[in-house]
């Protein structure tokens, strides 16, 4: 009886000691920053589609803190790295295109995040693959107006069918791009200054 009596006091203690103790830890909830988020950045090297294949690795560190509500999220200095998902060759007619896919984040403090990202454009996030300008221009007569049964009218040098060589894509070392987030980043682990 007395081993019991022993065993119900010191576990009481324990239960009161555990539930009035407040353990001071970080703030580990989860954080979701959402897709469509565009991340300032520059690259930290040149890559082109003149000499850079499919799967080649590229990277790039932020420009700026990004800040969800009161916390800064993504600190500035954070690195990021992917690789080139896919080439395209320049013809005639159109110049090289190529996509960069951004698969990681690490944090300051070395804490790896995988995030789904590609480089922004305005062209489906495709760097480069505009039209080249005309080989040749061919003259067209333009009549502005008649007068006294007769025209009056001007040639006119208007865009031929035949294209230039598309010209390669290059991005320079130290170029201001922008990454788009293509899925949200659910963040359990921030820096804490």
């Amino acid at each position: 009886m007395r081993k019991l009596l022993e065993i119900i006091i010191l576990l009481s203690i324990f239960i009161t000691q555990v539930f009035s103790a407040e353990i001071n830890l970080r703030d580990y909830d989860e954080i979701d920053i959402p897709a469509g988020t565009h991340i300032p950045v520059i690259s930290l090297q040149e890559f082109s589609t003149a000499y850079c294949e499919e799967g080649d690795a590229v990277s790039f560190i932020t420009t700026s803190d990004i800040y969800l509500y009161n916390k800064n999220v993504i600190p500035e200095g954070t690195k990021l790295t992917g690789y080139i998902d896919k080439k395209n060759e320049p013809i005639i007619g159109t110049n090289a295109a190529m996509r960069v896919f951004v698969n990681k984040m690490y944090l300051k403090d070395g804490y790896e995040i995988p995030i789904k990202s590609f480089i922004y454009t305005a062209n489906n996030n495709i760097i480069g693959g505009g039209l080249t300008p005309p080989a040749e221009y061919i003259r067209i007569p333009h009549y502005q107006r008649w007068t006294m049964f007769r025209a009056m009218g001007t040639l006119q040098c208007v865009p031929g069918a035949k294209r230039k060589m598309g010209e390669h894509v290059t991005i320079a070392s130290g170029a201001d791009l922008i990454i788009v987030l293509v899925a949200p980043i659910h963040m359990t682990h921030t820096v804490v200054n």
